[in-house]
């Protein structure tokens, strides 16, 4: 069994900061790409950003300038630092992999349970 457990959300005012983070646990072969979903009441999931094994990040337009993703390879983890927060932010973000176990090489998308971030006065 594969699970992301994510941590981090919260309550926080406008302008405020919160830093989510994913850990991936199991018998993993090899995580092509981790990254972060939002879905806001009555929205679709939309992509927040993600980065891929060998570094490269991409961001949705919303969040460039404000949001940083980083992971850590040898703890299988990633990172969402959000900063400059709005109320628009507000929603459940989800943890989001694709990654292969063995003996396959073929990537398969895992989700977390998402985690609740609150942006209000």
């Amino acid at each position: 069994q594969v699970q992301l457990v994510e941590s981090g959300g919260g309550l926080v005012q406008p302008g405020g900061s919160l830093r989510l983070s994913c850990t991936a646990s199991g018998v993993i072969n090899r995580i092509y790409t981790m990254g972060w979903y939002r879905q806001a009441p009555g929205k679709q999931r939309e992509l927040v950003a993600h980065i891929i094994s060998g570094g490269s990040t991409t961001y949705a337009d919303s969040v460039k300038g404000r949001f940083t993703i980083s992971g850590d390879n040898a703890k299988n983890t990633v990172y969402l630092q959000m900063n400059s927060l709005k109320p628009e932010d507000t929603a459940v973000y989800y943890c989001f992999a694709r990654l292969s176990r063995p003996p396959s090489s073929d990537g398969v998308p895992y989700w977390g349970q998402g985690t609740q971030v609150t942006v209000s006065s």
